[in-house]
């Protein structure tokens, strides 16, 4: 059986996964008609093959066939056709996706830090995927040839370090610290989330903010807000549970990478691009109004909404500051240059949720902090993108519009601001 596996470009981490069993010929490119569907710029329509050779009674041959009019290139070296060695990395076009090769008789092991979409094709039979089986707090495996960013064992599929255990959790990485607590990466080794095997975040509350009220309310609402939410565009909810004193909450681990990060790191995206973006994010800003009570999210901004590697989709994080619309006026929570003049005051409103969209869009097409362009009209402040290069006339009147001072001047829901960006060029 032939795997193929696309992986995360910086850490190499599996994004999804196709399965071949009794395959000869394995097509990849852009077009629909391929076997595998690549949809990156770079991918040619029909970019390469991969074929096996004829080996008489030894062990079957792979070879590699490019046809890319960007190139593909077999770890690292730009080949127009060559044999395929187990465990190799193709890369179509020189900064494209990046696929790893595997011939394995068994069931697949994931290599890295994230559970990957799968996809099987098969001619017989259905091969099942296999999720690495658990692990022990001193790693068990002595396998060699193992990356040092691996997680997991690519031989065997056991966690190759796990730091500590919380409850069935295996942490396996620090993802990040903070003010309000610790991020990880963890191993649902049990299968107890899932019934396999599964990959997950687990936020930890620093002991400090367990002793503040406020801080307990947001880690709370987080956990509680999710666990009630069913939405692609929305990190889905584990668990929640407190362990030694601290609380804990398990969620859905979102590979990609948030939109200020994406921006800092390649530079503003086109207008089309940006725009794209902010309609997925209208979508899921709809559903959130959708509720009853309705849902305002209160911390829209370029660090909340991460782009999933997979396919492109937005997803909104950090829940902690959600609230239910009509209840008392609370603490002011937002970021400077994305929060509506209301949120300042303590009053927020789905159009402040909307907003948020218009400094968003300018970060996107400029790099800039959006305050930079916060300058004084009349008696009042409002965003001037007239000498933006990238800005077209229909983007600066939605732009215009949904951050008007007033909530009823603005796009009164988030259908309407999509739509609006929809007529944009």
């Amino acid at each position: 059986m032939v795997t193929l596996t696309l992986l995360e470009p910086q850490q190499k981490t599996p994004l999804k996964q196709w399965c071949f069993e009794n395959s000869s010929v394995i097509r990849i490119g852009r077009a629909a008609d391929n076997h595998v569907v690549l949809t990156d710029s770079l991918v040619s329509r029909h970019h390469l093959e991969i074929r096996q050779v004829d080996a008489g009674d030894k062990v079957a041959l792979w070879q590699v066939i490019s046809k890319g009019t960007n190139g593909t290139f077999l770890n690292g070296v730009l080949v127009i056709q060559g044999q395929l060695p187990e465990n190799c990395l193709l890369q179509l076009a020189q900064g494209g996706p990046i696929l790893q090769f595997q011939v394995q008789e068994t069931t697949a092991a994931i290599e890295a830090s994230s559970s990957p979409e799968i996809e099987n094709f098969t001619e017989n039979s259905s091969p099942e995927f296999s999720y690495p089986q658990g692990g022990n707090l001193s790693p068990t495996c002595n396998h060699e040839g193992n990356s040092p960013q691996n997680l997991f064992c690519i031989h065997c599929g056991q966690p190759l370090t796990v730091q500590h255990k919380i409850r069935h959790y295996q942490v396996l990485r620090t993802l990040g610290q903070g003010g309000m607590g610790t991020t990880y990466l963890a191993w649902d080794a049990a299968g107890v989330i899932a019934g396999h095997p599964k990959l997950l975040v687990l936020k930890q509350m620093n002991a400090d903010m367990a002793k503040i009220a406020k801080a307990q309310e947001l880690f709370e609402r987080e956990a509680y807000t999710l666990k009630s939410l069913n939405h692609p565009g929305i990190p889905k909810y584990y668990d929640f549970f407190v362990e030694g004193g601290k609380k804990y909450l398990a969620m859905e681990l979102v590979h990609g990478q948030d939109l200020e990060k994406r921006i800092y790191t390649t530079g503003p995206v086109t207008p089309n691009q940006a725009i794209a973006w902010m309609i997925q994010t209208c979508n899921i800003l709809d559903y959130l109004h959708s509720q009853e009570p309705p849902l305002i999210h209160r911390d829209i901004k370029p660090a909340n909404l991460m782009v999933r590697t997979a396919n492109n989709q937005i997803a909104v994080l950090d829940f902690g500051a959600v609230k239910e619309i009509g209840t008392t006026p609370g603490t002011r929570i937002g970021a400077e240059g994305y929060c509506a003049p209301e949120q300042e005051r303590g009053q927020p409103l789905t159009q402040s949720d909307l907003y948020a969209i218009g400094p968003t869009l300018i970060f996107l097409l400029t790099g800039e902090n959006p305050f930079k362009f916060y300058r004084q009209k009349g008696r009042g402040f409002r965003f001037d993108v007239s000498k933006v290069p990238t800005m077209t006339p229909q983007l600066t009147e939605v732009i215009d519009r949904v951050t008007e001072p007033l909530p009823r001047d603005r796009y009164q829901s988030a259908q309407e601001l999509a739509a609006a960006l929809a007529t944009c060029k």
